[in-house]
């Protein structure tokens, strides 16, 4: 008898959630047929099997959540288990059933289908395969298996966090007991330049960067548990990007040092990533400050959550038409909210508004 454990999914993921097991004990498989599909806080994986031979017992089942490393299979003969790296891309969509074997040892991962949709789905007797979905690159959304199945919503049931969600209430979770948050807020007056179709990310984005420049002391990763912070010098910006499934924060490389053409194409190309849930784990890891621009939808002002180790995250609001005395006279300018909410462990209240202070000069900027 051989095992097989969880490989490595890539990127320094640790954990994932068994989804749906392809096969069950007593069956016979070949070399990459896809055994099981598994969740990771990103994307959905399929993992096929390292050899062939006979599933003498399946060690987890769907909803267990397991480490990488952690032994999920027993073979009762074939060959020996291969315990080397799978590496896939996100946001293929894995069928229901089993798939012919493959060629390659490369997990499929499937987006359009999220294990709480899944499971509502079950309870409805719908096929989420004969059903249309509504959301962003075709996702199922509740309303979809709900007009399926001919009824009208009702309130949700409790129901344990997976995935994404589950993700967001860790992570928050450990923000909250480490981060000492403090925020500082105000507006740009963006007259000068506003028109309906400018384009406010970039000139968000080149701000920060100005700003990091200014004052690189939010620019910087901190350990708490080592009392130590590194500043860095190089600007890879977290995209905060709603999505169905929830928030998802791609990273933008060494914005600084990259003209508008190039930096629109990034953030457009991250975003459609994301929301498709194509996005890889390198594109997500190792923001150094973050820039959340919640205004596009609503609010003017937020109370952001910094997640270590970065010590900063920018907030963009809501833009308004304010009045502004000009010359014993009131005339009405668009003006731009903005919040700066920083870690105060090591992150001062004057570096934190020289940021701000340098985000909007060059916000007021004509050019």
């Amino acid at each position: 008898m051989s095992t097989f454990a969880l490989p490595d999914l890539g990127e320094g993921l640790q954990e994932a959630e068994i989804i749906t097991w392809h096969v069950a004990e007593g069956d016979h498989v070949v070399s990459d047929q896809p055994l099981v599909s598994v969740e990771t806080e990103k994307a959905l994986v399929e993992v096929p099997s390292p050899q062939s031979g006979r599933i003498a017992r399946l060690l987890a089942k769907p909803g267990d959540h397991v480490r990488v490393g952690t032994a999920i299979v027993v073979f009762g003969e074939g060959e020996h288990s291969d315990k080397g790296t799978v590496v896939g891309e996100l946001g293929k969509t894995v069928p229901a059933r089993s798939q012919a074997p493959s060629s390659s040892r490369q997990l499929e991962i499937r987006p359009l289908v999220s294990p709480a949709i899944r499971a509502l789905a079950r309870e409805r007797g719908v096929d989420p395969a004969r059903v249309a979905g509504t959301g962003p690159a075709g996702a199922l959304t509740r309303a979809d298996i709900e007009r399926a199945a001919g009824v009208r919503p009702m309130p949700e049931s409790s129901e344990a966090l997976r995935g994404m969600r589950r993700a967001m209430a860790v992570n928050m979770a450990r923000a909250y007991a480490e981060v000492v948050p403090a925020m500082l807020w105000d507006e740009a007056d963006i007259e000068s330049w506003w028109s309906p179709h400018a384009d406010i990310s970039l000139r968000l984005i080149r701000s920060i960067t100005i700003a990091c420049a200014a004052e690189p002391a939010l620019n910087a990763r901190y350990d708490g548990r080592s009392m130590t912070r590194q500043v860095q010098s190089q600007v890879d910006l977290g995209i905060a990007v709603d999505t169905v499934d929830g928030l998802i924060v791609p990273v933008m490389r060494d914005v600084a040092k990259h003209d508008a053409a190039a930096i629109r194409l990034q953030l457009d190309s991250l975003k459609a990533a994301a929301r498709s849930r194509t996005v890889t784990p390198s594109d997500l890891r190792g923001p150094t400050i973050t820039l959340s621009n919640f205004g596009m939808l609503a609010g003017r002002q937020a109370v952001l959550v910094v997640i270590p180790p970065q010590v900063a995250i920018v907030g963009a609001g809501r833009i308004v038409l304010n009045a502004i005395p000009a010359d014993g006279a009131v005339v009405f300018h668009h003006v731009l909210a903005l919040s700066v909410t920083f870690d105060h462990r090591v992150v001062t209240g004057g570096e934190a508004a020289r940021f701000l202070k340098a985000m909007i000069g060059d916000l007021q900027r004509r050019d």
